[in-house]
């Protein structure tokens, strides 16, 4: 059973409901129960800071959008976009237990050159780590907190 991790984020009202011995998380944005696992903790917990805190708005939210990497499909956790469909920002959610090394930093920043999104954030619950990127020179720099969706 999945013991939830206090995190380094507001604290939201999910409905957390169980069947069969499995907890689920209500999540929002898609309309569906899903597994509570530590990631999905993490990841429906940031995305109630972006509506909540950040005011994004809900409906530029993607969750778990596919990409094709080195021809291996893989899944972006969050993306962010404006409303003439740009990416904005792609999010990263690692479980709890799971370090912000450079190594993870990395497998975002091969996301994102597919992506090309403006800023890369990573977080497991714990630690957040915001990097805006300068996509013409291939650059980024880290940020101490992530803009506000207007700011963007």
């Amino acid at each position: 059973m999945f013991t939830p991790t206090p995190l380094n984020l507001p604290p939201y009202p999910f409905k957390i409901s169980q069947k069969d011995g499995v907890v689920f998380i209500f999540d929002e944005l898609r309309k569906k129960h899903l597994v509570l696992t530590p990631e999905e903790w993490v990841r429906q917990h940031f995305i109630q800071s972006l509506i909540a805190e950040k005011k994004f708005p809900r409906t530029l939210i993607q969750i778990e959008g596919g990409l094709v990497l080195n021809q291996l499909q893989k899944r972006s956790d969050i993306l962010v976009y404006n409303t003439a469909g740009e990416k904005l920002m792609l999010i990263e959610c690692k479980a709890p237990k799971v370090k912000i090394t450079q190594s993870v930093f990395e497998q975002a920043a091969r996301y994102n050159s597919i992506h090309q999104a403006k800023w890369i954030v990573l977080t497991n619950g714990l630690q957040h780590v915001y990097a805006k990127m300068d996509l013409e020179r291939g650059r980024f720099n880290f940020a101490q907190e992530m803009p506000d969706y207007l700011g963007l």
